[in-house]
């Protein structure tokens, strides 16, 4: 009879260096090479973009040049930073306490069958219901300052992440779980040791789904009454049919939003590093 069969805890640490030894030993799962395979893509993307725009014969219809001179100018009179701030600032806000709402709700409906027969049908229902559809009664009720905007983002992130977080619960391997309890562990010790690390991958993902979420929200609320942000600027460049500058706009929220995400990509591969994943 080994030690970790009399002591549970010397067990779970048996069972966690264990799975420890699975990990991939490759070093960095995305390889150097796909570096290149972006600036290729950046170029192929930019050289069909110059050459639409040149067999358009539509004025209308900007260049890569056009939008660059209009980005500059954009960012020499200090408008473009100020704008992309102020959207950044009720993005991350409303991502943010959606995320933090989420996930705990996520666990009680995956963990305990009383709060998934409570919180469950209203989550579903909120989630067939597009959260622009609510815009008009938040600003009956919110008004048009800032909470209504960020209201609308916390209840788009909200949605998109609580599933991902339930659903990673709910595929949490039994197996698992009766190894654990066999071995003497607590259900704290089960939901901290097992379900949270094996749902992590599953947050993760709704976490990127909630951002792409916000992003799309924050738009069309900024198309309402918004005195700074960049879906009002691309409102006041289409009033003068400004092309490039709605275009510059679409930009800056692509480019933000690809920030985001790859930061959050990041803090997975750190957090689930035990997890074998294809390169």
């Amino acid at each position: 009879m080994t030690p970790s069969t009399l002591d549970p805890a010397a067990a779970m640490v048996e069972l966690d260096t264990a799975a420890d030894s699975h990990a991939t030993t490759d070093g960095p799962r995305r390889p150097a090479s796909m570096l290149w395979l972006y600036l290729t893509t950046l170029a192929l993307g930019l050289g069909l973009w110059w050459l639409a725009a040149a067999r358009s014969g539509n004025a209308l219809v900007p260049s890569p040049v056009q939008v660059a001179i209009a980005a500059w100018e954009l960012a020499l009179d200090g408008s473009l930073f100020a704008n992309a701030a102020a959207s950044l600032g009720r993005v991350l806000t409303g991502f943010v306490l959606g995320v933090a709402l989420a996930i705990p709700a996520g666990f009680l409906m995956g963990w305990y069958r009383l709060a998934r027969g409570l919180v469950e049908p209203w989550v579903q229902f909120m989630r067939t219901v597009p959260p622009l559809a609510l815009i008009p009664l938040v600003i009956v009720i919110l008004g048009i300052g800032e909470d209504a905007k960020v209201f609308v983002i916390f209840l788009a992130s909200f949605l998109a992440c609580v599933l991902a977080t339930y659903q990673g619960v709910r595929n949490v391997d039994n197996t698992l779980v009766n190894a654990a309890r066999v071995l003497g562990a607590d259900d704290f010790t089960i939901f901290r040791r097992v379900v949270v690390p094996a749902s992590t991958p599953f947050i993760f993902v709704g976490m990127r789904v909630a951002l792409g979420s916000a992003w799309a929200t924050l738009v069309a609320s900024e198309l309402i009454a918004a005195p700074t942000g960049l879906g009002r600027m691309m409102q006041v460049a289409t009033q003068f049919l400004q092309t490039d500058r709605i275009v510059v706009g679409i930009i800056m929220i692509g480019l933000l939003g690809f920030v985001m995400d790859r930061l959050l990509l990041w803090a997975e591969r750190r957090l689930t590093s035990w997890q074998e994943v294809r390169g």
